[in-house]
C-alpha cells in the first residue's frame, strides 16, 4: 500500500505571541466635530450616567439604531450613554443579530 506524505514538514506553526492582528482604525466620521457635539449631547442628556445601570463612569455615546440602520446618524434621540461593559454587551448583541439576518 502506498504511503501518504504529510504536509507537516511544509507548514509552520503560528506563534500568537509574535503574530499580532492588524491595528484597529476608527471610522473618520467618529472624529468629526459634528459627532463630538452629538456625543456630548447624548452624555449630557443622560446626566453623565450609564443608562443601563445608572452609575457615573467613563461613558460611550452609543447609537440605539446603527448608522446603517436608516435613522439620522446625529439625532440625539437615537443615542444612549453606556459604560464600557454595557457598551460591549450591546455591541455584541447587535453584531450577533446582524449576523443572523
Amino acid at each position: 500500500m502506498p504511503r501518504l506524505s504529510t504536509l507537516s514538514l511544509h507548514l509552520s506553526t503560528l506563534d500568537s505571541r509574535t503574530a499580532r492582528p492588524a491595528a484597529k482604525v476608527a471610522d473618520p466620521e467618529l472624529w468629526a466635530a459634528e459627532h463630538k457635539v452629538w456625543a456630548l449631547e447624548v452624555k449630557r442628556r443622560a446626566g453623565s450616567r450609564c443608562q443601563w445601570h445608572g452609575r457615573g463612569v467613563h461613558l460611550f455615546a452609543d447609537r440605539i439604531v446603527e448608522r446603517k440602520g436608516g435613522r439620522a446618524a446625529l439625532d440625539p434621540a437615537n443615542g444612549q450613554a453606556l459604560c464600557p461593559m454595557y457598551h460591549q454587551v450591546k455591541t455584541a448583541r447587535t453584531r450577533a443579530a446582524r449576523m443572523e439576518a
